[in-house]
C-alpha cells in the first residue's frame, strides 16, 4: 500500500511559508529518502499578499506536483482558513494560528487552534520563527517526517548565526502539539 501525504502551508507574505515548505519537503527527500515535491504560490504584494506552500511527499513517484486533496492545512490567516479548507480531506487535519483565525469552517476534519504566532514570540523570543513553530507543531502531529530529518532540513536552511533560535522554535513546536488533544 503506497501513501502520499499533501500539506498545504497558508498564510501572507513575509511569514516564512516558502522556507517552511523548502524544509519540509528536503527534510522527507533527502534526510528521510522519501519522494517530495514543493511548490508555492504568492500575491503581487511580497509582503501581505496571499500566500501559499504545498509540499507533497510520497513513498512512490509523485506524477501531479499540486496539492489536490489535502492531508493537513496551516492557516495563519483568516482570509487563507477561508480560501484553502474547501480543498481538505474530511480526514485531515486543520492547523490555525488561533491569533489569526478567529471563524472556524464546519467540517469533518480535526481542527487544532493554537497561538502560533504568540508561542513564537512569548515562548521562543521572536514572532518571526512562527512557521519553523509551526514545523514542530506539523511533525508531532503527523510523524509523516522523523524529528532527526527535519531538524537537519532546518539546520541546513535557516539563516546562518539564527540555527539555535529556529531550533528552539521547532522543540517548542513539537511540545506544544504534545499537549494538544487528540
Amino acid at each position: 500500500m503506497s501513501f502520499r501525504y499533501d500539506i498545504r502551508l497558508s498564510g501572507e507574505g513575509g511569514q516564512g511559508l516558502v522556507l517552511a515548505g523548502r524544509i519540509l519537503a528536503e527534510a522527507a527527500a533527502i534526510y528521510d529518502d522519501k519522494n517530495a515535491t514543493q511548490s508555492q504560490s504568492y500575491g503581487p504584494e511580497a509582503r501581505g499578499g496571499a500566500s501559499r506552500s504545498e509540499v507533497i511527499i510520497s513513498d512512490e513517484d509523485i506524477d501531479y506536483p499540486k496539492a489536490v486533496h489535502i492531508d493537513l492545512l496551516l492557516a495563519l490567516t483568516q482570509e487563507s482558513c477561508n480560501k484553502y479548507t474547501k480543498d481538505l480531506k474530511e480526514t485531515g487535519i486543520l492547523l490555525v494560528d488561533s491569533g489569526a483565525v478567529k471563524n472556524l469552517p464546519k467540517g469533518t476534519f480535526r481542527t487544532y487552534q493554537v497561538p502560533i504566532t504568540e508561542i513564537a514570540r512569548d515562548r521562543v523570543g521572536k514572532a518571526v520563527v512562527a512557521n519553523i513553530v509551526s514545523l514542530g507543531i506539523i511533525v508531532e502531529l503527523t510523524k509523516i517526517i522523523s524529528v532527526e530529518a527535519l531538524e537537519a532540513a532546518v539546520l541546513s536552511r535557516v539563516p546562518k548565526g539564527t540555527e539555535e533560535l529556529n531550533i528552539k522554535a521547532f522543540k517548542t513546536g513539537m511540545e506544544v502539539a504534545r499537549e494538544l488533544p487528540r
